[in-house]
């Protein structure tokens, strides 16, 4: 497993991802355990829910999203780029669904009046925060990844399908899997301008 620093320079959207195991299924749910247990979040809510999906249960929700997807878009030319897109992701080892549950963040709202607005803000911070950590340690592993965002087109299928409960708000869906390919070459805007040191 490689180090936290090289995880995080490492870690790219990588598309092309294939089935091979690359560290065992309790491996993964342990990271991802690991994650959502420890990623900071606001007032310490701890509002993140996760279900990760592994195998047929994997391939299940990217052929759902298929079909919802091609009865918006229809069957032809324009949804060929679309299912050539599902497949990349369906070839993938598993998915991670990234939810926020609402009934945390209506109570915070509840309870702290003066901060209303901004509990539903401040769980997407903890959310962003929570996919990256496990997009980085899925990288440590080995594991390729991308983040997609499908909400809300399959949220009702989500939860029908993986009987989720209703609380809880899909956020971003992160299939993964091992390298098939390496990314193409990231271009950095100078550090310099995006950053300010004041001494």
């Amino acid at each position: 497993m490689m180090d936290f620093n090289t995880a995080v320079k490492n870690r790219r959207s990588i598309y092309a991802i294939s089935k091979e195991a690359v560290v065992s299924d309790e491996k993964i749910v342990e990271l991802v355990n690991e994650a959502v247990k420890h990623t900071p979040s606001s007032f310490n809510s701890q509002s993140a829910r996760v279900v990760v999906l592994l195998n047929e249960q994997h391939d299940k929700f990217w052929d759902l999203t298929t079909e919802i997807l091609r009865g918006i878009v229809g069957d032809g030319e324009k949804f060929e780029a679309t299912a050539q897109k599902m497949g990349l992701f369906k070839n993938g080892y598993g998915t991670v669904l990234f939810f926020e549950d609402q009934a945390v963040v209506e109570g915070l709202q509840q309870q702290f009046a003066a901060y209303a607005d901004n509990f539903p803000i401040w769980s997407h911070h903890s959310s962003g925060m929570l996919q990256f950590v496990v997009w980085t340690s899925l990288e440590a592993e080995g594991f390729g990844a991308t983040l997609q965002h499908y909400n809300p087109l399959v949220d009702e299928a989500v939860r029908t399908e993986w009987n989720v409960p209703a609380t809880w708000k899909l956020v971003a869906q992160m299939p993964f899997g091992k390298p098939a390919a390496e990314a193409g070459e990231k271009q950095f805007q100078p550090v310099e301008d995006r950053v300010k040191v004041f001494k």
